[in-house]
């Protein structure tokens, strides 16, 4: 918000200087994000006072000017203006003068007659929006004097939190600088005078939807003559970042950046039966908006509408066929109190932002709604000559009282870490407008509000009771007071502390897990992305699983529930919010090949969202995802390309595993999985550590998403710890003193056989002995049956007491060897 310091100073006296002022302000949470001159760019340019104007010899548009600017200089300066007259004051731009947008002035010869200068309009200086004529000076205004010392400002611009819309008005900002200096504020003075017939005869209000629209006040204003504001006012105006367009306009700006209360008027010659009416637009209503751009109002906007339909579009922009002209003689004037959230849908369906939204939008003080329209009535009739008919139409007189928030002294010290005790927090208090006082019993603390409100009770003589200003709608809770009075303190004021706590002396990193699977797919070539969490909703189909992956690993939540929908997304490609990480990954992918890279090797670590209807819950899940496309390896004039594969997920997929030191994975067949290639998948779960489904993308859904590669390879795991946890640390193993022992062993088993279910019974069989287990070999073919094939593995083994003898490894063979004649049907290939 643009803050004028000189009009500021109509609500407060301010002795600091602007360094000093935004400096205090953005300690008590105003930020001042900078410090304008405004006026500066006005250079050379004088007050000067005509002395002669006569019309030019040889044109009848121009006329000749004498001017005395000053220590008895006299300019002759040729002008085309028709409202000048002698005695008359003027700005004057002298030779080589700048004005706004670095227009600069010289000596000029206009038909014949040399030009010492220019006379200046309102709207050249940016001051008014006068165009056709000379900005007319007080007759007193001293001779000479540079226009930047008369009219110049200094402009604050100040960073108004969302949750502090009562600052959001210089009144606001006043009550501010009062904390700071303790001056006191001047409520501007609203001067009415009412006469003929009463609002309640001349005009009717109807609020059809009181849950959007919670007060509705209007008034009625006669023998109005519409014309320009006072200088003053739009000097105001200009420096504070609005144009001036009419006095009656102006009012209504005006008393929206001094209260902050946004007012709209209405032309009362353009509103049907003189009947104004709040509701929601109709199906086929159209609004002309006074940007005159024609709009198809949607059914969830709230309008302001007489009996022909609507005339403006509740706290965004009026119509332009109620809109206030020249010929305007009676207005109505507006003053609502519309609900901020339907004010911000509505604006960001229209992509149109206003002052006056942005104010709606953050609430507004339910007694401003009174006080605003009797502010701009007051005004217009200064400004306008009008006649300000008795009484107003209200929809909700009667105003609340201020409310109460119960706050614990030693808990509010407790949380800033301070001792201040009861009467120093109740002085603080005081500085903000908040009275205090004692409760008559036990008090009811509120600790939490809204969703999930949370309450506690504090005995006699431990709480206060604060009495909130009406302004004031962001002390709701304890927390909040606490916060007002650390504000009110300054936060540089509070003495650092350490926590009363003890504090553990060494806490893991819970993003320790996430770290180590970066660090780790990152060095076998991967690159990480972030994708977007919503997602499309066909995408939440398409990539629906059939079955569940597995059961929740522990500090996870379950990966169930309906998908969850935005309630106002900006896309319907960014609408629900995504289950699995895959269909951002492929979206990735699909980028990279349109853009002719055929290789990709991609990883993300996210989080995948459920409402259970069961529980009401909303479900989180963790996991980690990753697509492979193209070549594993580039070619080279020494090794040929080679793809992706399902082999090489599932071997990303144990060497995360060994990193974080979970048991190896078992894999076993994938079948009926959608997303995934019916033959060329597989379910991996090491147990309690790692579950989840790796194998290459189907080709349905490969032509499906447009992905133009012969083979994605695809995955998504859930790790433990990867919601939070630190790896497991690992234990240094000694070097064996005592040599191991290789032994290859080859089974042929039936080709419904996975070489994993045969290595689960090879280390079932082989003991303590067997250390390791390596296949390294598959064959199919003669002299095997068709549904046969033959597996080979290296296995090691290995004792840490001694050097393990023939014998006892052919024992440990046998007993191999019959393992897998028994559980695997396989017998030894010679």
């Amino acid at each position: 918000m643009r803050v004028p310091l000189n009009w500021l100073r109509e609500y407060i006296d301010i002795q600091l200087d602007p360094e000093q002022l935004a400096e205090r302000l953005t300690l008590l949470g105003m930020e001042v994000k900078g410090i304008e001159a405004w006026g500066a760019d006005w250079r050379s340019v004088v007050v000067g006072e005509l002395l002669t104007v006569v019309r030019h010899p040889r044109a009848d548009r121009l006329s000749l000017t004498t001017v005395d600017v000053g220590a008895g200089q006299v300019l002759e300066i040729v002008c085309g203006a028709t409202n000048i007259a002698p005695g008359q004051r003027v700005p004057v731009a002298l030779p080589g003068a700048v004005l706004p947008g670095g227009r600069r002035i010289e000596r000029a010869e206009k038909m014949g007659v040399v030009s010492n200068g220019m006379l200046c309009s309102g709207d050249e200086l940016n001051l008014t929006s006068d165009v056709d004529g000379i900005l007319i000076l007080p007759p007193g205004t001293p001779l000479g004097t540079e226009l930047s010392n008369l009219y110049g400002d200094t402009v604050l611009d100040i960073d108004v939190k969302p949750n502090r819309g009562d600052a959001l008005s210089l009144v606001g900002l006043a009550r501010e600088v009062s904390i700071v200096t303790g001056a006191p504020v001047r409520f501007p003075e609203i001067g009415l005078v009412e006469s003929g017939q009463p609002t309640s005869e001349l005009l009717s209000i109807s609020v059809e939807e009181p849950g959007l629209c919670r007060r509705f006040v209007a008034r009625w204003l006669s023998a109005v003559k519409v014309g320009p504001a006072p200088d003053v006012v739009q000097v105001r105006l200009q420096a504070a970042g609005m144009r001036p367009i009419s006095n009656v306009v102006d009012a209504s700006n005006y008393v929206m950046l001094e209260l902050g209360k946004p007012t709209h008027t209405f032309d009362a010659a353009a509103v049907h039966d003189h009947r104004l009416v709040v509701r929601r637009a109709r199906a086929g209503e159209r609004l002309e908006t006074l940007d005159h751009v024609q709009r198809d109002l949607a059914v969830e906007d709230l309008v302001v509408a007489d009996a022909a339909g609507p005339l403006a579009i509740a706290g965004i922009i009026g119509g332009a066929s109620s809109e206030v002209s020249e010929r305007t003689t009676a207005v109505i004037i507006e003053s609502a109190i519309f609900d901020p959230l339907a004010i911000r849908r509505t604006g960001q369906r229209y992509a149109l932002r206003s002052e006056a939204s942005l104010r709606f939008e953050k609430g507004q003080e339910f007694r401003l709604a009174r006080i605003a329209a009797d502010r701009v009535a007051g005004l217009i009739a200064e400004w306008a000559g009008a006649s300000v008919a008795a009484g107003r139409a209200d929809s909700a007189a009667a105003e609340p009282g201020p409310t109460q928030v119960p706050f614990r002294p030693a808990r509010i010290d407790r949380l800033l870490g301070t001792q201040l005790g009861p009467g120093e927090q109740r002085a603080i208090l005081a500085r903000a407008e908040i009275a205090t006082e004692a409760p008559n019993g036990p008090a009811t603390i509120p600790i939490a509000g809204e969703v999930k409100p949370l309450t506690a009770t504090a005995g006699l003589g431990e709480a206060l009771i604060a009495v909130i200003p009406s302004w004031r709608a962001d002390l709701e809770i304890e927390s909040d007071v606490a916060e007002e009075v650390a504000r009110v303190l300054g936060y540089q004021k509070i003495p650092p502390i350490l926590p009363h706590t003890a504090m553990p002396p060494y806490l893991d990193s819970p993003l320790g897990v996430r770290d180590l699977v970066r660090q780790t797919l990152a060095g076998a070539g991967l690159t990480e992305v972030v994708t977007a969490a919503l997602i499309a909703p066909r995408q939440v189909e398409a990539f629906r699983s059939a079955t569940p992956a597995g059961p929740a690993l522990p500090g996870d939540d379950p990966a169930e529930g309906r998908p969850i929908r935005a309630v106002n997304a900006l896309s319907s490609e960014h609408a629900v919010l995504r289950q699995q990480l895959l269909a951002g990954l492929l979206q990735v992918v699909a980028l990279n090949l349109h853009q002719g890279r055929e290789d990709v090797a991609i990883f993300e670590i996210g989080k995948g969202y459920g409402y259970d209807e069961a529980s009401g819950l909303i479900r989180e899940w963790w996991r980690l995802g990753f697509a492979l496309t193209g070549a594993s390896q580039p070619p080279a004039w020494n090794r040929i390309s080679r793809p992706w594969e399902l082999d090489d997920g599932k071997g990303l997929v144990e060497l995360i595993a060994d990193r974080l030191g979970f048991a190896p994975p078992a894999w076993t067949r994938l079948v009926g999985e959608p997303v995934f290639h019916p033959g060329r998948s597989a379910s991996g779960a090491s147990e309690g550590a790692l579950v989840g489904r790796v194998g290459e993308l189907h080709p349905a859904l490969r032509a499906t998403e447009d992905l133009r590669a012969e083979r994605i390879v695809i995955g998504e795991f859930a790790l433990r710890g990867l919601a939070g946890g630190s790896p497991t640390v690992a234990n240094i193993v000694p070097i064996a003193r005592y040599p191991a022992i290789e032994r290859d062993l080859a089974v042929v088993v039936g080709q419904d056989r996975t070489a994993g279910e045969v290595e689960r019974t090879i280390r079932s069989a082989g003991g303590g002995l067997l250390r390791g287990v390596r296949l390294f070999d598959i064959y199919t073919g003669p002299p095997l049956g068709a549904d046969e094939h033959s597996l080979a593995y290296r296995l090691i083994f290995q004792a840490s007491d001694r050097t393990l003898t023939d014998a006892e490894i052919e024992t440990t063979l046998a007993a191999i060897r019959a393992g897998l004649a028994r559980e695997a049907g396989g017998r030894i290939r010679a």
